[in-house]
């Protein structure tokens, strides 16, 4: 079973989301498009842009983590069966102490600072100065690896790298 963190962040915040009403309350209307979403561009500007208040991040971050969290636990509960449940967490490190959660391994993907760059350039639209606040709020490489069991380097070609991912599954399965 494979938990897409990324996927419920985005569900709490569609119109009818539980964190929507809560985020527009905290960061008041201009949080919400007229069409009823979120504003995505001024949250993350009043977020991790130069326009961001003191302890705006953690803020946001205090309604939705729960939500989250709690989505989180409901599809494990829902799925007693699984023997292996893969935690999809893009910022584990910035979360670790907070999550409700024990995991018995914790693997992270690496890239190089300029590769993650022109990925949130490139992939999300992000300006380079939008991409490199949204770096300085994350954990560093060697805070993650410090948390981490297992590094994949994602700098080698997808075929490699998916090849090392189904031999750590392989491995999982066989009880190792």
């Amino acid at each position: 079973m494979h938990i897409n963190y990324d996927a419920l962040a985005h569900q709490i915040v569609e119109p009818g989301g539980v964190a929507l009403p809560q985020i527009v309350a905290e960061f008041g209307p201009d949080a919400l498009l007229a069409d009823g979403t979120m504003n995505r561009p001024w949250i993350a500007d009043h977020v991790f842009g130069a326009n961001a208040a003191p302890g705006a991040r953690e803020r946001l971050d205090a309604i939705e983590h729960p939500l989250i969290y709690a989505e989180a636990a409901r599809l494990e509960h829902e799925h007693p069966e699984a023997a292996i449940i893969i935690h999809d967490i893009p910022l584990l490190a910035e979360v670790i102490d907070d999550i409700p959660f024990a995991f018995d391994h914790i693997v992270t993907v690496e890239a190089p600072v300029c590769m993650r760059l022109d990925r949130m350039v490139e992939e999300r639209g992000m300006s380079l100065e939008q991409a490199e606040a949204r770096i300085r709020h994350q954990s560093s490489e060697e805070e993650r690896r410090a948390i981490a069991d297992i590094v994949i380097d994602s700098t080698h070609p997808l075929p490699e790298m998916l090849a090392q991912v189904g031999e750590i599954y392989a491995g999982w399965c066989a009880g190792r």
